[in-house]
């Protein structure tokens, strides 16, 4: 009789979640498939942007994490203390867990803190909160001038401050307030998701600009001043504003960091194939991972989709490792994202980041049906999942 193997999967975001459900259905029963989560609920974070301009509720993307208990899968809530790679074990509400193989899905800590002043003068619309807080600002906003901030690199969802301008700028119109509101989005990008490439990025600015927002690159925060609501820059150059939506710094979890599970980059280095550490059974996908793009000498984006994907190959290689069935199988770096541009439209990037001598990444316009394409995505995922 096979002896039962217990996979570990830290983390209750995209790449964790379907990594979890892809090894349950790959396993037979006697294999536990163990999925250790802080938050009780899974909210799907792609929506934010709709969120944030009043077009979804939280209870609309949020789901309970325990519905996962229906399909096998365990749920174990808690905050994890440490991680030993080396051991394939974890500390979480004061105890042990061993696991054979571990799937390190934790995503990125977002830390506004790491610029004086931020948190306090604007709204982080990464996070569920600070979403919601803006959408009560903006809803309650007549005229003035609103600024889309990304504060470093990298960050995750690349499309994501540019999307937030273009749908601010329609829920003004929407309101008939435009023509009293200055939008601007200020980036320490060179340009809108720059692995793409120029082509692509000059588009997506094309697109931004083409709505009357101001698009600032090159701009890296240094400081904000709540009180008399400016901007400070690396540069020398400031910039007020009236109502502040931004992004925060990134880094890797703490207790990702303090297991040494960290490169250079900052996030855990994997093979971009397997998705493996170098400690063996141990996989780190999605945001936690770091792979370098050696052709352009960028990072591979950080995004949902490909968290996905990624979740896809480090389950199966789990899976066949355990069973012995089946072909080992390689993330190719292919990805792809829906670019909401206000008016019920939305664009579709998708490509190749592994591609040489470049990333091949192709921009097709915003349409109707694009933006349906993205609704019922978002319905279908949360369907599927739970």
């Amino acid at each position: 009789m096979a002896t039962g193997k217990t996979i570990l999967i830290l983390g209750g975001g995209v790449g964790g979640i379907v990594a979890a459900a892809r090894l349950r259905r790959l396993l037979a029963p006697e294999h536990r498939v163990v999925l250790v989560e802080k938050e009780a609920n899974h909210v799907f974070s792609p929506s934010f942007l709709w969120l944030m301009i009043g077009d979804r509720s939280a209870a609309a993307i949020t789901r309970s994490l325990a519905a996962l208990g229906r399909r096998g899968i365990e749920l174990v809530r808690g905050t994890i203390e440490r991680i030993d790679p080396a051991a394939r074990s974890i500390r979480v509400n004061g105890a042990d867990v061993v696991g054979d193989h571990m799937v390190i899905a934790l995503g990125a800590e977002l830390v506004p803190q790491r610029v004086p002043g931020l948190a306090e003068a604007g709204h982080n619309f990464y996070a569920l909160a600070g979403a919601e807080s803006f959408r009560s600002a903006l809803a309650q906003f007549t005229k003035g001038r609103i600024v889309v901030l990304v504060s470093s690199m990298p960050f995750k969802c690349p499309a994501a401050p540019n999307e937030a301008a273009m749908l601010i700028e329609y829920a003004c119109r929407r309101r008939g307030i435009r023509q009293r509101v200055r939008i601007d989005l200020y980036t320490a990008e060179p340009g809108p998701m720059p692995v793409a490439g120029p082509e692509v990025s000059a588009a997506l600015r094309q697109m931004v600009e083409a709505k009357g927002i101001g698009y600032h690159p090159l701009h890296t925060i240094t400081s904000v001043d709540p009180g008399s609501r400016r901007l400070d820059f690396a540069d020398g150059s400031s910039a007020g504003f009236d109502l502040l939506a931004y992004i925060p710094p990134h880094v890797a979890p703490a207790v990702v960091r303090e297991a040494g599970l960290c490169g250079e980059s900052g996030w855990i280095p994997v093979d971009r194939g397997t998705l493996e550490t170098r400690f063996p059974g141990v996989y780190a996908i999605g945001d936690v991972a770091g792979i370098m793009l050696t052709s352009i000498g960028k990072p591979l984006p950080k995004a949902g989709v490909l968290a996905n994907n990624e979740a896809q190959v480090a389950a199966h290689n789990i899976a066949r490792t355990i069973t012995g069935r089946g072909e080992p199988r390689q993330f190719a770096g292919d990805g792809e994202c829906f670019v909401e541009t206000g008016d019920g439209r939305a664009g579709f990037g998708s490509g190749n980041f592994y591609a040489e001598p470049a990333p091949q990444i192709a921009l097709r316009q915003p349409s109707r049906l694009r933006h349906l394409g993205k609704i019922a995505f978002e319905k279908y995922w949360l369907w599927r999942q739970f």
